[in-house]
């Protein structure tokens, strides 16, 4: 399955990061290396309908808005498609008077080759196939068609052909009228090129929660791992605070001269002015080299008696197949 409206756009070429949620973040690569998803063969079967059956097809359960299947779709003779609720159709095959009644999602008639695309409900729907020629029994219930490979459930390339299986079959215990053999070739949604990629997740390089005072904090020891880094800064203050980040050699001297403060952060673009509630996040390459993290109210704020300040910084560092970054870089 797949999101018709994402179709070209290829979503899973994001990096997924894993911090208390899951969370994604373009990774900031060269287009050359983006993931790249087409439509896969997978299983496929072959069928065996006599006039008015019907045959079960696969089971799918959509779990977003916009999600699809792809399915390609051969018969000797024309038959309808159509999805319909996995829950009305069991119910339905248990009480075949009902069938005519069941709930049917992107219908197809006429069908004699076709690939079957369906944009589906939220909820599990199974595809079904129905021989169109006419039978007695249609009024109430023509019955189902037979598998012609029971045992074919694994995945299997496309081109095996109906006529192997045919032959392997043709001592059949079912004697059909007039059979209409039906191919069906199932698809999934998945990589094809550049699919694996650096995987990167959260880790936790700050969290304090402290007696606020005038003097500024430094928090030292982070050094971007791959270019690209991004780091997560969240504060919680009851008075207006500056947060910023800067070289670890500038921050160190500001014990020292609190009022180069000022100027340091003219040159720095990762900060927050007066902010009291506030997330935000900046973009670190190598070549940046170590940061420290500063915090300390603004200027000429009150600092109250005994109140606490929150600050918490997280860092999107490389966890798996690290190697890819030197040859991205």
């Amino acid at each position: 399955m797949r999101n018709t409206r994402n179709t070209k756009k290829n979503k899973a070429n994001q990096v997924i990061f894993a911090f208390l949620m899951v969370g994604a973040f373009s990774c900031e690569r060269a287009s050359a290396q983006d993931r790249v998803f087409n439509w896969l063969p997978a299983n496929d079967e072959s069928v065996r309908l006599d006039p008015g059956n019907y045959h079960t097809a696969r089971t799918y359960r959509p779990n977003a808005p916009g999600q699809n299947n792809h399915v390609d779709i051969k018969s000797e003779k024309p038959v309808t498609i159509f999805m319909t609720p996995e829950g009305g159709w069991n119910a339905a095959l248990q009480h075949p008077e009902n069938i005519g009644t069941l709930r049917q999602v992107c219908l197809r008639e006429h069908v004699v080759a076709t690939t079957y695309v369906c944009e589906m409900p939220v909820e599990p729907m199974t595809l079904v196939i129905r021989d169109e020629r006419y039978s007695p029994d249609a009024s109430i219930f023509a019955g189902l068609g037979e598998v012609l490979d029971p045992s074919n459930q694994v995945e299997r390339a496309v081109g095996a052909g109906i006529a192997a299986v045919l032959n392997a079959h043709a001592a059949s215990k079912r004697q059909f009228k007039s059979p209409n053999d039906v191919h069906i070739q199932y698809y999934r949604w998945d990589c094809v090129e550049n699919c694996i990629q650096p995987e990167y997740q959260w880790s936790r390089q700050v969290k304090e929660k402290y007696e606020l005072t005038s003097f500024l904090k430094v928090y030292g020891g982070f050094a971007p791992d791959h270019d690209g880094e991004q780091v997560s800064i969240c504060i919680k203050s009851p008075v207006p605070m500056v947060v910023a980040m800067l070289p670890s050699d500038v921050a160190n001297q500001l014990h020292a001269r609190p009022d180069a403060l000022e100027a340091a952060l003219e040159r720095n673009n990762c900060q927050q002015r007066g902010v009291q509630t506030q997330t935000f996040e900046c973009t670190f390459n190598l070549g940046d080299g170590p940061q420290s993290l500063v915090v300390v109210p603004e200027p000429g704020a009150k600092v109250p008696h005994r109140k606490k300040a929150e600050i918490e910084m997280l860092a999107a560092k490389c966890v798996a197949n690290c190697a890819l970054l030197q040859s991205q870089q």
